[in-house]
């Protein structure tokens, strides 16, 4: 390109380049609603002007060359595919008018902070420092596939919007070497991280993402080494994390979560460290956390939506401390028959703390809820073990049933004894004994073979002898289950 080719405003750009000086559009008008499609021949500058500034123009003796433009208006498509850039590239507060296309290209550091585009293709680009899309607004997609990034991405307020059915941000595959930082970020459509490995944090605190009835984030296979920060997040959509793996926090705190009739939040097959589900509104969607493995499960029992998908979720610790009483609920919204793993999971994480009672109450509602699951007369049976000895969880209600029938029956054998069937060698009557002989099948005091009860005595003594053997099988049924524990 011809230096006699250039447009005033082009020039000044054109001249800095070799020295890494500044250009500066920028005017005390300009604001964020400024639309650089108005903006006059005075700070335009063409795009094919920045790709020979940067592929072809020749190096100032002993300056660093740089491409450093603030507030311009570029017409026409910035094609840097497949180029090698070694100069930095800083184009702040630009409107863009096309599509920059910087696929397969390798640049030493990019800033595009505040500025305007219609999109971005950037698949497969190489960034060997940081690149900067600080408060950028995207009125198309952004196409960051395979890109690799040794340093930082920097998306700080960036605003995505991409056409309905497209995803606003792709950073599939993405290799980042240190952190993605997207505090506020905002984005209208699908933001894409399948598979993305980022050394460091993803950082998406007050983020906002929207795609109702859709996967807003989908980070499926996602890898980083640090934590996952969604703090005080709005979204709209589904949170695709299924077979991540996250080194530290999933945080969540204080989030919203919204996808009625659909999945909110899918971390099943993920291996996650912490995941904080808490101070925030209730989820609206489905849980879904099977065959997940995590390490420290910090969830509010406030959070938890309707359904809870569980099962082979594996967890160390659960916190807070909660009663079972707050805790079960999430296991009986499953969805499943029944899912004897997470009740052993639950009766683990109370036992690790010490709370013996709090494990009792899960398996006691574990047999409750396998009683569901059974015949009829299965049903029937597991009835009388709760109502007796609570399935060997409450074994002082066996002596309360105990105290209480031997009370009944030695009131009824003193009002109305029954006959001796040998008055010569029957033992003197007694009562308690001869309840208490009713009562415990396998202790003998001798009084109930040696005498026969009648009328409606008779029928009390079958219900007693019945009682006792259903007392006597549960508890050694309880007392068979808890050795078995321990």
């Amino acid at each position: 390109m011809m230096i006699n080719d250039l447009t005033a405003a082009e020039r000044r750009v054109w001249e800095a380049f070799p020295l890494g000086a500044a250009v500066d559009f920028t005017t005390a008008e300009d604001d964020a609603t400024t639309d650089g499609a108005g903006w006059g021949p005075e700070r335009t500058v063409r795009a094919r002007v920045l790709r020979a500034l940067l592929l072809t123009a020749p190096q100032a003796e002993g300056e660093i060359a740089a491409l450093k433009i603030s507030g311009a208006w570029i017409t026409g498509g910035l094609d840097l595919k497949y180029a090698t850039v070694d100069s930095v590239v800083r184009l702040s507060a630009c409107h863009f008018d096309e599509v920059p296309d910087f696929s397969g290209a390798q640049f030493t550091y990019v800033n595009l902070t505040k500025s305007v585009l219609p999109g971005l293709r950037s698949a497969r680009m190489r960034v060997d420092g940081g690149l900067r899309l600080t408060e950028c607004r995207f009125r198309g997609p952004v196409k960051l596939t395979g890109a690799q990034i040794s340093g930082t991405l920097f998306m700080e307020r960036a605003e995505f919007t991409a056409p309905d059915n497209e995803p606003a941000l792709r950073l599939n595959q993405a290799e980042i070497g240190e952190e993605l930082c997207a505090p506020g970020l905002r984005a209208d459509g699908e933001v894409q991280l399948g598979g993305a490995h980022v050394a460091g944090a993803v950082d998406l605190k007050r983020a906002r993402l929207h795609r109702p009835g859709g996967i807003a984030l989908g980070a499926s296979a996602l890898a980083t080494e640090s934590d996952v920060v969604l703090r005080h997040a709005d979204v709209r959509g589904r949170v695709e994390l299924r077979g991540a793996r996250v080194g530290g926090w999933l945080d969540l705190s204080y989030a919203r979560l919204s996808n009625p009739g659909g999945t909110a939040l899918r971390v099943s097959s993920s291996v996650i460290s912490e995941l904080w589900l808490r101070k925030g509104p209730a989820v609206e969607g489905v849980l879904n956390l099977r065959r997940a493995q995590i390490e420290v499960l910090f969830v509010e029992p406030d959070m938890l939506p309707e359904q809870v998908l569980l099962n082979s979720l594996t967890y160390t610790s659960l916190i807070p401390h909660e009663p079972a009483q707050r805790r079960l609920p999430m296991l009986e919204s499953d969805g499943e028959t029944y899912l004897p793993y997470s009740y052993e999971q639950l009766t683990t994480a109370y036992r690790r703390i010490g709370d013996e009672d709090a494990a009792r109450r899960v398996q006691l509602a574990k047999q409750r809820r396998h009683r569901a699951t059974l015949s009829w007369y299965g049903r029937l049976w597991g009835y009388a073990q709760d109502a007796t000895v609570g399935y060997g969880f409450r074994p002082l209600r066996a002596a309360v049933w105990l105290l209480s029938l031997m009370a009944v029956g030695s009131v009824a054998y003193k009002v109305h004894p029954p006959s001796p069937l040998k008055a010569d060698e029957a033992p003197d009557f007694n009562p308690v004994f001869y309840t208490l002989d009713l009562l415990l099948p396998i202790i003998d005091f001798g009084q109930e073979r040696a005498y026969a009860p009648d009328d409606w005595s008779q029928w009390l003594s079958y219900v007693l002898v019945i009682t006792g053997w259903i007392l006597a099988t549960t508890v050694v049924t309880g007392v068979t289950r808890t050795v078995s524990r321990q």
